[in-house]
C-alpha cells in the first residue's frame, strides 16, 4: 500500500474525531445542496408538464372541404417546429365534451346539430413552446381561408417563459449560494484537523519532507472524507425524498447521474479543501 494513502488511512484511525467532523461537514453541507437539487428538479419536471400540454389549435369552418384540410395538414407537418399534427372531427369534438364536460352532458346530447367546429391540433417539440415559434405556426394555419379562429393561449405560454426564467435564475443563485456555503464549511472542518496536525507537519519539514510529500496523505484523506460525505448526503436526500412522498406530496426522485455527481462533488471539495488548508498551513512554517 503506497504511503500516502497508509498514512491517510491511519489519520482515521488517530483523530477519529477530527475524521467524522470532517465527513459530517460534508455530508450536511451537500444534503442541503440536495435538497435544494431536489427541490428545483420537479419545479422543472412541473414546467415541463404545464409546457408539453402547450399547443396550437385550428378551428375549421364547416365548408372546408377534405382536401384542403389534408393539405394544410400536410404543410404543417412539414414546419421544424412541429412533432405531430391531429384532425379532430365534429362528431369527435362532441364526443369528448360531452366525457369532460359532464355538467353539460344533458345540453349536447338533446342538441339536433351539432355546435361544435372540427379543428387541426398542432403539438410541439420540447424546445420549440416559445412564443415565437408558437406564433408563427399560429399565423401560418390563420393563412388558410377554411381556418375560422387559432388559438394557442398566448396568456399561459408568456406565463409559462416567465416562470422558466425565474425557475432557472433561482436555481443558479440560491443553488450557488448553497454550494459555496456548503465550500466554506467543509474547508473550515478540514481546516482544523490540519491544525490539529500541525506538530506533525513541522516534524516532517524538519526532517526535508517535500510539500508534495506532506500534502498528498491529506489530499487522500480529503477525498476518502468527502467521498464518504457525499454518499451518506445522497442517503438522507433520498430519506426525505421517502418522507416527501410518503406523506405530503408525490416527487420524483433526481436522475442517477445528478446523485453520482453529488458524491463525485463531495469528494472533490474535500480534495480541494485540504490542499488549500495544507497550503495555507505550509507557507506559514
Amino acid at each position: 500500500m503506497p504511503y500516502a494513502l497508509r498514512e491517510a488511512l491511519a489519520a482515521f484511525r488517530r483523530t477519529p474525531l477530527l475524521a467524522l467532523l470532517s465527513i459530517v461537514a460534508v455530508s450536511l453541507s451537500l444534503f442541503v445542496v440536495g435538497l435544494f437539487a431536489l427541490t428545483a428538479f420537479n419545479v422543472r419536471e412541473a414546467i415541463e408538464g404545464i409546457e408539453s400540454r402547450v399547443e396550437v389549435v385550428a378551428y375549421l369552418r364547416d365548408e372546408a372541404t377534405p382536401a384542403e384540410v389534408q393539405q394544410a395538414t400536410v404543410e404543417i407537418q412539414s414546419l421544424p417546429q412541429v412533432r405531430e399534427v391531429r384532425y379532430v372531427s365534429k362528431d369527435e369534438a362532441l364526443t369528448t365534451a360531452v366525457q369532460e364536460l359532464s355538467e353539460f352532458r344533458d345540453v349536447f346530447t338533446d342538441l339536433e346539430v351539432n355546435p361544435l367546429p372540427a379543428s387541426l391540433e398542432v403539438s410541439l417539440h420540447s424546445g420549440q413552446r416559445d412564443q415565437r415559434p408558437v406564433e408563427l405556426v399560429a399565423q401560418r394555419l390563420d393563412a388558410h381561408p377554411f381556418v375560422e379562429e387559432v388559438t394557442f393561449g398566448s396568456d399561459w405560454v408568456g406565463k409559462i417563459i416567465s416562470l422558466r426564467r425565474i425557475a432557472a435564475g433561482a436555481t443558479a443563485i440560491i443553488g450557488g449560494a448553497f454550494a459555496a456555503v456548503a465550500g466554506i464549511i467543509i474547508a473550515t472542518a478540514v481546516r482544523i484537523a490540519v491544525f490539529a496536525r500541525r506538530d506533525e507537519i513541522q516534524i516532517m519539514r524538519l526532517v526535508g519532507a517535500t510539500s508534495g510529500f506532506i500534502q498528498r496523505p491529506f489530499l487522500i484523506e480529503g477525498l476518502i472524507s468527502g467521498l464518504i460525505g457525499g454518499v451518506l448526503a445522497a442517503a438522507l436526500t433520498y430519506a426525505a425524498f421517502e418522507g416527501v412522498s410518503a406523506t405530503l406530496i408525490q416527487v420524483t426522485w433526481l436522475p442517477a447521474e445528478w446523485a453520482l455527481a453529488g458524491v463525485a462533488v463531495g469528494g472533490i471539495y474535500g480534495l480541494l479543501s485540504s490542499a488549500v488548508a495544507v497550503r495555507r498551513h505550509l507557507r506559514s512554517i
